[in-house]
This record gives C-alpha cells, sequence and structure tokens, in this order.
C-alpha cells in the first residue's frame, strides 16, 4: 500500500484536465562570477504560482578556497524569502538581528512584511577550502492586508519537517500540507512547497486542491503522461490536473504553489507590494538610508538606477 495518497483524489481523478501540462517555462541563466543562478519565476509566460512571485534555482555552483557566496545586505518588502538547499551553506543576517546557518534540508523562512534587510554569504569556515553550493529560493508574496505586517524570521532544521519515504520515493514538505502530513513552518496564505527524491523508476502522485502547482526539476529526467522532461524546467499544471510523476533517471524535483494571489503584484528589484507607490516609498527609503541594517555586516547593496 502506498504512503502517498492524496484526500479526494479518487474524486477529482475523473474530473482532471486530459492535459495535465498547462506550460512549460525555460528559465534564463546567468552567471555571477561564476557561480550560475536561473531565474524560474517571474517569466513571459507565467508571471507566478499562487503565491509565488519569484523562484530562482542557485548552482550548482563550486567555489575554489577563498571564494564563496556574498549576497551583501539589501532590503525586501511585502514577501517571505524562502531559502532551502540541496548543498552547500549560507549564512544568514538580518537587521532583526538573526544570524543563522542554513543547511541542507532546512526552511530558512524571513517574513519582511513593511521591511527587513539581509545577507547571505558563504561561512568563513567553508571558505578555508573548496566548496559547492545548490538550491532553490523563492519568494511567497504576502496577502494584501498583511503586506506591512511586522518583519519576522523563521528557521526549521531538517529534522523538523515531516518526510515521508516509500518505494524509492522520498517527499519532505517544506510548506503547507501533503499526503495526509503537516509542515511546522507558518504561511501567510495558502501555499504548498514540497523537495521529492526520486530514484530511477520511482514514481510518485501529484494531486492536492489547490488550483495553481507548478513542478520545478531540478536535477535528473522525469516523465508524465509518457512525455519525458530533462532538468531545468517548469512545468506548470493544469488546474485540477492529477497525475503520476515517474522518474527515468535519479532526479530531484520541487512542487510549489497554492491558491492564486489576492490580486496583482508589483515587482521592482527586491521589493513586492499590492500598490506601486508602495515600492516607489521604499526604493527612497533604501536610498536615505531609512531601512533598519545588518549590525555585524556593515556593507550594502546601492538602489539600482533603473
Amino acid at each position: 500500500m502506498s504512503y502517498f495518497k492524496c484526500p479526494g483524489a479518487e474524486a477529482r481523478s475523473s474530473e482532471q484536465n486530459p492535459l495535465s501540462i498547462a506550460q512549460v517555462i525555460v528559465p534564463r541563466s546567468r552567471d555571477i562570477g561564476g557561480f550560475e543562478v536561473r531565474r524560474v519565476l517571474p517569466a513571459r509566460e507565467q508571471r507566478m504560482v499562487g503565491p509565488f512571485v519569484f523562484f530562482d534555482q542557485m548552482g550548482l555552483g563550486h567555489f575554489e578556497a577563498g571564494q564563496g557566496l556574498d549576497v551583501r545586505p539589501h532590503p525586501h518588502i511585502g514577501l517571505a524569502t524562502v531559502t532551502y538547499l540541496y548543498s552547500g551553506q549560507i549564512m544568514h543576517r538580518d537587521s532583526l538581528g538573526s544570524r543563522q546557518l542554513i543547511r541542507p534540508g532546512a526552511v530558512n523562512w524571513m517574513t519582511a512584511g513593511r521591511g527587513i534587510v539581509h545577507s547571505e554569504r558563504t561561512p568563513e569556515k567553508l571558505r578555508q577550502g573548496n566548496s559547492d553550493l545548490f538550491g532553490l529560493q523563492a519568494w511567497v508574496a504576502l496577502p494584501v492586508d498583511q503586506e506591512e505586517s511586522d518583519p519576522d524570521f523563521s528557521h526549521h532544521p531538517e529534522e523538523s519537517l515531516p518526510l515521508i519515504e516509500d518505494g524509492g520515493a522520498s517527499v519532505r514538505v517544506l510548506a503547507g500540507s501533503l499526503y495526509g502530513q503537516n509542515s511546522p513552518v507558518p504561511v501567510r496564505t495558502e501555499t504548498i512547497y514540497a523537495d521529492l527524491t526520486l530514484e530511477p523508476g520511482a514514481s510518485v502522485p501529484i494531486d492536492s486542491p489547490h488550483e495553481e502547482r507548478a513542478l520545478y526539476l531540478a536535477a535528473g529526467t522525469v516523465s508524465i503522461d509518457g512525455q519525458s522532461y530533462a532538468s531545468g524546467q517548469l512545468l506548470v499544471l493544469a488546474p485540477g490536473a492529477a497525475l503520476t510523476l515517474r522518474a527515468e533517471t535519479a532526479s530531484r524535483v520541487a512542487l510549489l504553489g497554492g491558491e492564486p494571489l489576492d490580486g496583482p503584484r508589483h515587482l521592482w528589484w527586491n521589493f513586492v507590494s499590492s500598490r506601486k507607490e508602495r515600492i516607489d516609498q521604499a526604493k527612497a527609503d533604501w536610498q536615505d538610508g531609512r531601512f533598519d541594517r545588518v549590525v555585524d555586516d556593515p556593507e550594502w547593496i546601492p538602489l539600482p538606477d533603473h
């Protein structure tokens, strides 16, 4: 008997769209000093999936001794940043005074609300030798009535997150509920986020009541409805689609989505808001030094000129 049970799947399967995949998106890649970043969302074809308005794959990147990731302090408003690593480590610091080492399998959830500043760097200990970094970073937009909430920081180690394993497939529930398991990560709106690891030949059913869902193929090759898909693609699922994801090779897949946002969002640099004038205010606040600073990381990224 499979442990991957989706409540109500039998009822929905008879109503599913015969085309499980509504859109295939190939992210844009850019190199930042020998470290590749793939921008998945927003894309021209798909601006957001549920509350996810931004989604990046970081790496796989390799750093020689003495080198590392150095994202200097920068501001955010109106969103929560979500960092999840497959390999490597990142030291997170923020203007609340948080100092947290992020390891693979943990969820780092930072709620910006009315404003927060943070930095992300390779820990000094790792810089003593060669190191790798591979992971995902997402932004989840806050509901309109919570965009100006107080900033908050929440870290959840790997062992605190539900893990379902069966037949060569494992699913770690990062946020929301899946297969009857609930993540302890606090969310402000209906959200689903999960890390799927599949051995060759393993399969897992993908079904949930959420209207907007997508699968990001971080590694390996999978098949859906007899069609193969290689890594580095975002598969936007048709509303109501229930499907089986099968691994042709060892694969790592992220499931993301949730309920649609309560209206459109404006995105500029690191700011997200339902109101354009609020983003203009955030620009001026950063330019004029009105954001709180990261106490033990005195550098900062200047406001872009475009």
